[in-house]
């Protein structure tokens, strides 16, 4: 269940729920998911289901990464891109194959020590690790050619929208009344452009470090 056949079954699936950039496609065979999962869940680990990574967080589904990717990279070659919310590493994986730098936030220190050890692994070295709260992300590194959000919130950080640089894209998934759906925030020559997207379930976005 973790060999490189079993990746490419998941990618036509990937394929035939809609993803067509080759680019992200590409990048979900390449990386081993299996790697970023607990041991005990390695036989579901190319499987289309979020799984549990402890301290109240999850892996996101692989048509959820492999969507979320698409959408921020819009065809567009990437070069610094902002992630909030590493969790065990998964999506921060498949956005260092799309873009030359990846910056990545985590508010929980247990997993930032975790995705350390999974990122070596995977062979993965154009990740810049930082643990802290997402709601301010990097300014001192911005602009960023896109954002990647993966924890849900009412609206997008009024920092992390100051971030994007020309053209830039963030995409997030924002909760309302009628459930959670992905957002697209594009940063236009008349400004911000916002468009609502897929419903979708990811854990809440919370304030500061643990």
């Amino acid at each position: 269940m973790t060999s490189e056949r079993t990746r490419l079954r998941m990618v036509e699936r990937l394929r035939g729920q809609g993803i067509r950039d080759a680019a992200v496609l590409a990048a979900m065979a390449e990386v081993p998911r299996h790697i970023f999962v607990d041991e005990a869940l390695a036989s579901r680990a190319y499987e289309d289901i979020a799984l549990p990574l402890g301290f109240g967080q999850t892996i996101s589904s692989p048509h959820t990464v492999a969507r979320m990717s698409e959408l921020a990279r819009n065809g567009r070659a990437l070069d610094k891109v902002l992630e909030i919310g590493t969790g065990c590493g998964y999506q921060t994986a498949v956005l260092a194959r799309l873009a030359r730098q990846v910056y990545s936030m985590e508010r929980i220190a247990a997993l930032v020590r975790k995705v350390r050890r999974n990122l070596r692994e995977a062979g993965v070295a154009n990740v810049h690790l930082r643990h802290g709260d997402g709601h301010v992300g990097m300014p001192e590194v911005a602009p960023f050619d896109a954002i990647v959000m993966t924890a849900a919130a009412a609206r997008a950080p009024e920092a992390l929208l100051g971030q994007l640089g020309a053209g830039g894209r963030m995409v997030l998934p924002v909760a309302g009344r009628n459930g959670q759906h992905l957002h697209v925030i594009e940063l236009t020559a008349k400004g911000l452009v916002e468009r609502r997207m897929d419903p979708v379930v990811f854990v809440p976005l919370l304030p500061g470090v643990g």
